[in-house]
């Protein structure tokens, strides 16, 4: 079963990559992005595909221009997620057949991202658009939309995200900091994949 949570590894080292990943994917989280404002981003990416790109989604997030997604197509990235929606960036990213992740907040943004070929909506940050802004969104967006809130949200809140109709989430502090073990990030992603399994399946 693929869970819709995408990990979020901001501030990640290259060292580090395989034992992360590992743990993420033991606990069932197989969609994993470094944001390009992490240290050495591109070379984390590279070496998390060669160690697990058979095994789980990988790509980079903070992605804001077309140079970014045409380096992560060289190096074999699935997935581009981005804090804004950028035309440009999500059309690159289908260009290089990858999964295109723009961050939107409004019904034009919604729009804008679907049109330009994405293939979810990250709703970014979710805690400011809250449930109910959420829910007004959703109500004019396509049936088989998929969307993802990010920021704000965990376990403590997926029920409530869920019964808004919320596909699924992007987690960052709440599984990944930089220096903790990989012990922890999968105790974390346990918690979180709990929660998920009871509310979404």
């Amino acid at each position: 079963m693929t869970r819709e949570i995408i990990a979020i590894l901001r501030g990640i080292k290259p060292d580090e990559v395989a034992e992360i990943t590992d743990a993420l994917i033991s606990e069932g989280i197989s969609k994993i992005e470094v944001p390009l404002n992490s240290p050495d981003p591109f070379t984390s990416i590279e070496r998390m595909l060669k160690h697990a790109g058979d095994r789980a989604t990988i790509g980079a997030g903070t992605v804001l221009d077309e140079e970014a997604v045409k380096q992560l197509a060289g190096i074999g990235a699935k997935m581009v997620v981005s804090p804004d929606c950028n035309s440009d960036v999500i059309q690159a990213t289908k260009a290089s057949n990858m999964l295109s992740y723009p961050g939107v907040f409004t019904a034009s943004e919604s729009f804008t991202a679907l049109r330009n070929g994405a293939d979810g909506l990250k709703f970014f940050p979710a805690s400011l658009l809250g449930i109910e802004g959420f829910k007004a969104l959703k109500s004019v967006l396509p049936a088989n939309t998929k969307t993802y809130a990010v920021g704000g949200v965990g376990p403590s809140n997926f029920q409530e995200w869920e019964a808004a109709g919320i596909t699924g989430f992007g987690m960052g502090s709440s599984l990944y900091k930089p220096g903790i073990t990989a012990r922890e990030i999968a105790l974390n992603a346990r918690e979180t994949v709990k929660a998920y399994d009871h509310f979404f399946n």
